[in-house]
C-alpha cells in the first residue's frame, strides 16, 4: 500500500520543483552571475558573466511562463468538460443542472 500513496506525493514534489523551484534556481544563478559580472566591470569576462546572468534570468521567466500557460490550458480543458457535462444534462432533462 505504500507504493500507492507514494506516487501522488512524488508527483506533487516533482510538480512543485518544476513549477517553482526550477525557475527560482535558474533566476538565482542568473542574479549571482550578474552580481559577479558587475563586481569589476570593464573586462570582457565580467561583461560576459553579466550578460549570461541576464540571459538566465530571462530563461527563468520563460520557464515560469510556460508552466503558467500550461496550467491555464489544463484549467480551460476542465471548464470545457464541465460545460459539456452541463449541456448533456440539459439535453436529457430539459433544464440546466443549477436550476431548481
Amino acid at each position: 500500500m505504500e507504493g500507492v500513496s507514494e506516487a501522488p506525493r512524488r508527483t506533487r514534489v516533482l510538480l512543485a520543483a518544476t513549477r517553482l523551484w526550477l525557475p527560482v534556481g535558474i533566476a538565482a544563478a542568473g542574479v549571482v552571475l550578474v552580481v559577479a559580472g558587475q563586481a569589476r566591470s570593464g573586462s570582457g569576462l565580467n561583461d560576459s558573466l553579466a550578460a549570461v546572468g541576464v540571459a538566465l534570468i530571462i530563461t527563468a521567466l520563460i520557464v515560469w511562463m510556460i508552466n503558467w500557460m500550461f496550467r491555464l490550458s489544463v484549467q480551460s480543458n476542465r471548464d470545457r468538460e464541465r460545460e459539456e457535462a452541463a449541456r448533456d444534462y440539459f439535453t436529457r432533462h430539459g433544464r440546466w443542472p443549477d436550476d431548481s
